[in-house]
């Protein structure tokens, strides 16, 4: 079975090794907002956004913190549909150096995603709060379509993050079997709860890095059974191994409700 185009969801299992952000301090700083109350309609597009950041270092936590408030701040603006940010659980997999903390956002379409990349607000907290404090950042975006479950997960939810880069010459036969595969991914691990996956429309930020793909499971330890069930996710991982260049695996669990304004 083929999958449509942008209109299903994520996930390739990742290596059983991990590495840990080192900053202890990260737990603390953990925001999230909702704007959407959670149902169990099925939503026909939503447009995800993720951006990843590497904050310095030697950063004061004070410095962290206004930036995770003032990034939660902007799920205040109308055409956000929900907004969560702070610092990742772990990165299991990754080419480069491990990022610190995540954005997740969604939107109803791709003009509301400029409209909020455009918009004064978002731009005073990149220039006043992030750009200052971070080494690197990289972002990638997709739309999927029939998004079950609510638009704002659950907090506690865990998520698994995953981003592919293809090799070169990959074609789109060969991309179709990727979206294929990560399609299935929910039926071969029930737990998961929310799949969401597509081609990144958005490459300017994203490192090479095409398909992007975020699977929700109840909490930690849906996820921690989801990964020690390594012979299935090898089986999975065999099926398009042949076609991927490098990949990055995060995780990241959402935080509990807070307000926010700008």
């Amino acid at each position: 079975m083929m999958v449509s185009k942008l209109c299903l969801t994520h996930f390739l299992s990742p290596p059983p090794h991990l590495s840990l952000s080192s900053l202890s301090h990260l737990p603390l700083l953990r925001r999230s907002s909702f704007k959407m109350s959670s149902t169990t309609t099925t939503t026909p597009q939503i447009v995800e956004h993720f951006v990843l950041f590497k904050v310095k270092p030697d950063t004061d936590p004070s410095n962290i913190t206004a930036m995770i408030d003032n990034l939660a701040a902007l799920s205040s603006l109308d055409q956000v549909a929900h907004l969560s940010s702070g610092p990742l659980l772990r990165t299991r997999s990754s080419p480069f150096p491990p990022f610190t903390h995540l954005l997740h956002s969604r939107y109803k379409s791709k003009h509301d995603l400029d409209a909020y990349s455009a918009h004064p607000s978002h731009v005073r907290v990149v220039t006043e709060h992030v750009k200052p404090i971070c080494d690197d950042i990289m972002a990638v975006d997709w739309a999927t379509c029939d998004l079950p479950g609510p638009v704002a997960p659950p907090p506690g939810s865990a998520m698994r993050v995953t981003f592919l880069k293809l090799k070169e010459g990959v074609g789109e036969n060969e991309k179709a079997r990727v979206l294929d595969v990560i399609g299935g991914i929910k039926g071969v691990f029930p737990a998961i709860e929310q799949i969401s996956f597509g081609e990144n429309f958005s490459m300017g930020r994203a490192k090479g890095f095409s398909i992007g793909s975020l699977a929700i499971l109840p909490g930690l330890s849906e996820l921690e059974a989801m990964d020690s069930d390594l012979e299935r996710a090898g089986l999975e991982k065999d099926k398009v191994r042949d076609l991927i260049e490098s990949v990055i695996v995060l995780d990241y669990v959402v935080p509990q409700q807070q307000s926010a304004s700008l």
